[in-house]
């Protein structure tokens, strides 16, 4: 397949997510919005991974581009394509299928478990299966409420709204599964900012370097299961 890459950031790419993909024989384009890159034609592309990155969602002011990538989302939906958001992409999505982006009562930053939502309405038929529990990568300040048709899947104590499928081929993680010790490195240098005055769910930059070497695997191998099943829908 054809995937396109929406990247807000040079510090938040694919990671663990490329190799994946190139192993398989995918193609690999990247959208740079940061950069001044154009949206692409929704026939250019079978499948649309929207990373992470510091901005928020709704500030067009400041970064114009999000006007023209939620047009893109909106045709990337419209036209049937595979589209995975990851934290800030997942916003996005959940912002162009009508749902209300706003700040999380709390930062969450660091390693912290999400929890399966298997009695939610549709979630025991989802193709996208969450183990019971998961410590994963956070690092946002906001969230979402779940969009119209959308399935909730799992959830933190921080944050209610941790992942979502819509349909077959359309899934939001708020969390990263893509980072590996290298990125979580990088990502801890690139935000600074963030890590300062702490907070219940905001952990050290060596924790989380910390954490990148203790769930590492395991996240990898979630990250990979979720790949398979949006590949095959």
């Amino acid at each position: 397949m054809k995937v396109r890459c929406f990247q807000h950031v040079a510090f938040e790419g694919l990671g663990l997510i490329e190799p994946w993909l190139r192993e398989r024989g995918h193609e690999i384009a990247f959208t740079r919005w940061w950069a001044g890159e154009a949206a692409p034609a929704p026939d250019d592309y079978d499948w649309l991974i929207v990373m992470g990155g510091p901005m928020n969602i709704y500030q067009h002011r400041d970064h114009p581009w999000l006007v023209a990538e939620k047009a893109a989302l909106a045709a990337a939906f419209a036209t049937g394509k595979r589209v995975l958001g990851v934290c800030l992409g997942a916003q996005l999505i959940a912002d162009v299928l009508g749902a209300k982006v706003m700040q999380n009562p709390e930062r969450e930053i660091g390693w912290w478990p999400v929890h399966a939502t298997p009695d939610e309405p549709g979630a025991a038929d989802s193709r996208y299966a969450f183990p019971a529990r998961i410590d994963v990568l956070h690092w946002h300040g906001d969230t979402f409420t779940l969009p119209p048709g959308a399935v909730r899947l799992a959830e933190s104590a921080a944050c209610p709204q941790q992942a979502f499928a819509w349909g077959e081929r359309v899934l939001g993680l708020q969390f990263h599964l893509e980072m590996g010790e290298e990125a979580v490195a990088e990502i801890a240098a690139g935000c600074a900012d963030e890590l300062k005055g702490g907070g219940r769910w905001v952990q050290s930059a060596v924790q989380l370097t910390a954490g990148a070497r203790r769930h590492g695997l395991e996240s990898r191998r979630l990250l990979h299961a979720l790949l398979g099943a949006m590949e095959s829908a």
